[in-house]
C-alpha cells in the first residue's frame, strides 16, 4: 500500500479539532488523499477510526500521539480508498469493523479487483463484523453517532452524524463544491442528489461536514453555492 514519509505525513494532516464535544483529526491517506477520520471521546479517550483507506502504520502513529484507545473501525462505503487498511487495523487493535450498509457487500468482496484497477497493493475481500442500517446509533465513549443511509455514490453508502455537535462525516456523498461520482456499478446520480436534499440538507445549514476528500464545508454553504444542488 502507498506510504508517506513521516515528515510529509505530518504536513498533510489537514485538520485537528480538540476541546469540543467530540474530538477528531483528519488524516489524508493513500495516493487519492482520502480523508480518514480519527474521532474520540474526550472524557473516556475511546476512539474510532473512520474510513482507513491505507497507510495503517501512519494512522497507528497518530493514534499513539493522541493517546486514545481505538475501540472500532467505521466504514461509510466499500471503495478501496476508504477501506484498504481496515482489516489490518482491526487485527492490530483487536476491534470490530462496523459498516457500511449490506448493499455495499459486492464492493467489499471485489477489493482484489479494485486493487488491480487502481494500482494499489493487493487487498483481500472484507466482511465487516456488523453491517449498519439507517437509524442505528453508534457509541464512541460517551458520544453518539447516528447512521444515515445515503445511496447514490454506492448503494450501501452511509454517513455518521453527531447531532449535538452538528458534525457530519459524509464520506463521498457531498464535497465542497461537488458531489460523489455516480458512474460506478449500481451508482445513481438521482439517488445521490435525492439523499443529499432529503437526508442531509434538512439536518441544518449550520452542520459542518467532513468529506471523504478535500476541505470541509457546511451544508448551508453547499445548499447555496454547490452547482450540483441548484
Amino acid at each position: 500500500m502507498y506510504r508517506l514519509p513521516a515528515a510529509r505525513w505530518r504536513e498533510r494532516q489537514a485538520m485537528i479539532n480538540t476541546g469540543s464535544i467530540m474530538e477528531f483529526q483528519i488524516i489524508p491517506v493513500t495516493a487519492f488523499a482520502q480523508n480518514c477520520c480519527l474521532i474520540w471521546c474526550p472524557q473516556t479517550k475511546e476512539a474510532a477510526i473512520v474510513d482507513p483507506g491505507g497507510n495503517a502504520e501512519m494512522i497507528e502513529e497518530i493514534v499513539r500521539d493522541r493517546g486514545v484507545v481505538v475501540k472500532q473501525i467505521l466504514l461509510t462505503h466499500g471503495h478501496l480508498d476508504h477501506v484498504g487498511a481496515a482489516a489490518s487495523l482491526a487485527g492490530d487493535y483487536q476491534v470490530p469493523v462496523l459498516g457500511p450498509d449490506i448493499r455495499d457487500n459486492f464492493w467489499l468482496q471485489a477489493l482484489p479487483d479494485q486493487s488491480q484497477m487502481f494500482g494499489f497493493d493487493w487487498c483481500a475481500p472484507l466482511t465487516p463484523d456488523r453491517w449498519l442500517s439507517d437509524g442505528e446509533k453508534i457509541r464512541v465513549g460517551e458520544e453518539t453517532l447516528e447512521v444515515l443511509h445515503c445511496p447514490g455514490h454506492t448503494p450501501g453508502h452511509i454517513v455518521f452524524f453527531h447531532r449535538q455537535q452538528r458534525l457530519l462525516i459524509s464520506g463521498d456523498v457531498i464535497f465542497r463544491g461537488g458531489v460523489g461520482r455516480s458512474d460506478f456499478p449500481q451508482g445513481s446520480h438521482s439517488d445521490l442528489i435525492k439523499a443529499i436534499k432529503t437526508r442531509l440538507l434538512p439536518l441544518g445549514d449550520e452542520v459542518r461536514f467532513l468529506p471523504g476528500h478535500g476541505p470541509d464545508s457546511t451544508l448551508g454553504e453547499e445548499r447555496i453555492s454547490n452547482p450540483f444542488l441548484q
